[in-house]
């Protein structure tokens, strides 16, 4: 049985589907899809010795020194080797961008933002340069309106 019929002989579910759309649109499921696919998503982090998985939802911000890479997430800290030009292209699309040269964070941990000062929902703060703060208070403003 696919999921179309399976929703038609589910009144249960098709009435909290029928809810949800009226309260919140085909745009509100969609984000809503959005955001259970990015909490479910995983993000591998390989060394020589270990791999890691690490929820995408627990990743607060990366930075990269001399090719090391440090992921800081709620529950520690992991490292490993790579450029974060290559971290970007993959955790783009789960909402994460460059604030500085050699940083990137997740738009979803970031609390406020005040002058060049990010302020992260964990209370670390982080510098923004001038060089990525458009694009960074734009992308915080959209995040924002479309929660």
């Amino acid at each position: 049985m696919d999921w179309i019929q399976e929703l038609t002989h589910n009144e249960s579910l098709s009435c909290s589907l029928n809810t949800f759309l009226d309260q919140h649109g085909f745009s509100g499921l969609e984000k809503a899809l959005q955001l259970y696919s990015n909490i479910q998503a995983e993000y591998i982090c390989k060394t020589k010795a270990a791999v890691t998985k690490i929820k995408m939802d627990d990743i607060y911000y990366l930075e990269i020194q001399t090719h090391t890479i440090t992921i800081h997430t709620g529950h520690g800290t992991y490292q490993k080797y790579g450029s974060l030009a290559d971290e970007l292209k993959f955790l783009a699309p789960y909402g994460f961008i460059r604030c500085r040269q050699n940083c990137l964070l997740s738009l979803e941990k970031i609390q406020s933002i005040c002058d060049n000062t990010i302020h992260l929902t964990n209370h670390i703060q982080l510098h923004m340069s001038q060089r990525y703060a458009p694009k960074v208070l734009t992308a915080f403003a959209r995040s924002r309106v479309s929660r």
